[in-house]
């Protein structure tokens, strides 16, 4: 279908969620599946809604580097084990954002490029808000309850990884030395948790121009 007509479509079955707090929205996916530019055209697509609309990502709840590499810097069980904050995370953004919180949070807490704390400010959210919130790993037992809908965005590796090395730098070959961490920790986390079985939509992005929803 067209780009187009999927934002739309979003964009309706979230407004259409009906509860008592704001709407909690994950974007989940590997590395370079277009998470980021999916979540950015959702909320550009809402604000038609006239609601509040919040970004956020879980690049904001990293580790400090000396828990993400404690396993070695190339370790993908360390990748998968250690590189969020999910307690931060859930204390501080999805737990007050979901029913009887306080709807006051905070949408990042860590900058990994500078290994250092964040001090940003609280901020107090709609009742009827909508959170968009992408990162990897979303549907890990520790955060998977917290959505009110997710999505998980689908391409192979070999698609992945070239658009990832076109964005940061680094080696297009799904085998390269410098991918491992990323690949092999995707993958446990595509054969532990099994992401496309328990995300609301699961959506074919191999070919951004023309997204398929693949179940709903």
């Amino acid at each position: 279908m067209k780009r187009s007509t999927l934002l739309e479509m979003l964009a309706e079955r979230i407004v259409g969620i009906n509860c008592p707090h704001p709407v909690r929205v994950a974007i989940d996916g590997v590395d370079g599946v277009g998470k980021t530019v999916l979540a950015d055209e959702l909320a550009e697509t809402l604000s038609n809604s006239g609601r509040q609309v919040i970004r956020a990502s879980v690049d904001g709840f990293h580790n400090p580097r000396s828990i993400r590499y404690r396993l070695g810097r190339n370790s993908p069980e360390g990748y998968f084990r250690d590189s969020f904050n999910y307690t931060a995370l859930t204390t501080l953004l999805l737990a007050p954002l979901g029913p009887g919180g306080t709807r006051r949070y905070r949408r990042n807490v860590f900058d990994y490029r500078m290994d250092s704390e964040k001090t940003t400010p609280m901020e107090t959210a709609d009742e009827d808000a909508i959170l968009l919130f992408d990162g990897v790993f979303l549907h890990r037992p520790e955060l998977v309850s917290h959505w009110d809908i997710s999505l998980f965005l689908d391409a192979p590796f070999e698609v992945t990884i070239p658009r990832a090395s076109a964005r940061d730098g680094s080696s297009p070959d799904v085998k390269a030395p410098e991918n491992c961490r990323y690949v092999e920790g995707q993958q446990k986390y595509l054969q532990t948790c099994e992401p496309r079985s328990l995300a609301t939509i699961v959506i074919n992005n191999e070919n951004l121009s023309s997204p398929e929803i693949t179940t709903k």
